[in-house]
């Protein structure tokens, strides 16, 4: 079928016709709401969900949802335009320049109490990216289990809800242990491939094995595993490493209720881009219409899902539902710090057996003595020709914003190199932490978030630095803690030394993995175990917002999981 333009004005006749496409123009023409269906949407057309964002929640929820019943009506809204159809780190290596910068906006105020930390210090949080797919085109994909007792402190029907579709969840977002990423390939054929692309073969292998028979060296290590990564993505097309996101899968769930409506066997999944909510109007608790940058779109019958991050809906929530008390009350988040060490590839028994680029990750968690929890995103390269194999080692890097640098891997031909990026949680009892209106006028962005370590804080990073630290010298180091290097200076521009990186070197100043501002709970929580803020008959949340306390755990998977079950319980009704 073409879309290429109207029936009475098409393939230059009567006229040239329009010159001036745009890829907006083309996305919204035929995946999006163009002007005249957004105009239908908003005077003529009932729904029966309308969720707010385009990220992993808004898929989870809409793709459950679709499954059970094909004919749901379902409204997505977007605040920003379509920018990657793809994770950036599928794409060729120039894309990596599109991380950070202008792809990510900050829709609060930082308090000043924040920001003028010194350095070593927490000192800002990481912002929003505001494109269709949300932070799912630029995320690491690492998306462990959490256990039981790393979910401590959340209700316990919660817990339940989150493992009865952990399962799901994995399966939804291609879940894929790294050691069995090439663990269906010989050795031979590992060593064919390797000409071509990184291999998580032998070195994975043995340092997860390794790590694991020398785990009680760390002595505040609770668990390790090859890390759960969401790369499985294209498998069915016969590749085997690919991060995930949610632009295509979301355009072909669209296209799959397309033809269904074609059929009469379903739906249209109406997805709109460049429309900002800015307030949810309510009468006596109910969600009746938004006010968005594209006009009022009335909300009917609809269920309304907020699934556009953790900030953000707890800002619309406070501007929306003043009867909902305990919003912004409570801010948690992780900190990091970020560790590159070496050790040479002879100290270990492999060495000679290595391809000439192999990759390896591993997932150690940990606790401090007060019961907080972190912990190490382990990536490792063995690569002996780095500038040859950088467009290669980008590609299929576990984690490409924590990753070696070219300098710190052309100085390193004869080393494994060790990349720890390592999270922690903070204290989510600290009360000076909290996200609270302030008197701004756009209603997006008129919050002030403040957040500071306490000395709760200092101690869980104090712990699960030298846990990062035992890990390299004790567990992983054959010849031990005399045989490691760290990486002192820039990552463009430094030297290898023996002694640690000073505290505020290895401290990153920024704050990942945002959670807590509308916690799920009992009597004093914002939101309700049915996912609704407290006095609002028919909004429900989804996200990170919902986390009670953040543990350390990455949460993109549980979210899912939780999105999972709230379109579980509302198709069920």
């Amino acid at each position: 079928m073409s879309y290429s333009a109207s029936t009475n004005f098409n393939y230059g006749f009567p006229t040239p016709g329009p010159q001036d496409p745009t890829p907006q123009k083309v996305m919204d023409h035929v995946f999006f709401l163009s002007e005249t269906d957004w105009k239908l949407a908003r005077e003529e057309r009932q729904y029966d969900y309308i969720i707010i964002g385009s990220g992993f929640c808004a898929l989870a929820f809409a793709e459950r949802t679709l499954r059970k019943d094909p004919g749901k009506r379902i409204l997505i809204l977007e605040r920003g335009p379509f920018f990657l159809p793809e994770h950036f780190q599928n794409l060729p290596l120039p894309y990596q320049q599109t991380l950070g910068g202008l792809s990510e906006t900050f829709p609060w105020t930082l308090s000043a109490n924040s920001i003028n930390q010194p350095p070593g210090h927490i000192q800002w949080q990481h912002g929003m990216v505001p494109f269709f797919g949300g932070r799912s085109i630029m995320w690491s994909a690492w998306c462990p289990r959490p256990t039981d007792d790393e979910m401590a402190g959340w209700p316990e029907e919660t817990v339940r809800a989150a493992q009865r579709h952990f399962e799901s969840a994995e399966a939804l977002l291609n879940v894929v242990p790294a050691d069995q990423i090439d663990a269906k390939h010989s050795a031979t054929t590992l060593t064919r491939l390797s000409a071509s692309r990184p291999v998580y073969g032998l070195m994975q292998q043995a340092l997860q094995t390794r790590l694991q028979e020398n785990l009680q060296r760390v002595t505040s290590a609770t668990r390790c595993m090859a890390a759960p990564l969401a790369v499985g993505a294209g498998a069915q097309e016969g590749l085997d490493f690919a991060k995930y996101s949610t632009p295509s899968e979301l355009l072909e769930l669209a296209d799959r209720q397309r033809q269904l409506a074609g059929k009469a066997k379903g739906s249209p999944l109406d997805i709109a881009t460049q429309c900002k909510v800015e307030r949810i109007l309510q009468q006596d608790g109910r969600a009746t219409a938004l006010e968005t940058s594209r006009g009022v779109v009335n909300v009917g019958d609809a269920k309304l899902i907020l699934a556009m991050g953790t900030l953000p809906p707890t800002t619309l929530v406070l501007n929306s539902f003043p009867q909902v008390k305990a919003a912004g009350r409570r801010f948690t988040a992780h900190f990091i710090s970020a560790i590159v060490a070496r050790v040479p590839r002879r100290d270990y028994p492999f060495a000679e057996q290595l391809n000439d680029l192999e990759l390896a990750a591993i997932y150690m968690a940990g606790k401090s003595p007060a019961g907080m929890q972190y912990h190490v995103q382990l990536s490792v390269l063995s690569d002996r020709h780095p500038a040859v194999n950088a467009q290669k080692a980008a590609r299929y890097a576990p984690d490409v914003v924590a990753t070696a640098s070219m300098a710190q891997l052309e100085s390193s031909p004869d080393h494994l190199v060790f990349v720890c990026a390592v999270l922690g949680e903070m204290d989510y009892q600290n009360p000076d932490n909290h996200l609270l209106r302030n008197d701004g006028e756009d209603p997006t962005t008129n919050v002030t978030l403040q957040v500071l370590a306490n000395e709760v804080d200092d101690a869980t990073w104090d712990t699960m630095d030298e846990g990062t630290f035992q890990m390299l010298e004790q567990a992983l180091s054959p010849k031990g803690a005399g045989a490691v290097e760290y990486w002192h200076g820039s990552p463009d521009q430094g030297v290898w030394r023996t002694e640690r990186p000073a505290v505020a070197q290895r401290r990153v100043p920024g704050l990942v993995h945002e959670g807590s501002s509308l916690w799920i709970g009992g009597e004093d929580a914002p939101v309700g175990l049915d996912y609704r803020p407290v006095g609002v008959d028919n909004v429900y949340v989804t996200g990170g917002a919902l986390w009670p306390r953040s543990g350390s755990w990455n949460p993109t998977m549980t979210m899912v999981a939780l999105a999972q079950d709230l379109a579980e319980r509302l198709a069920e009704g």
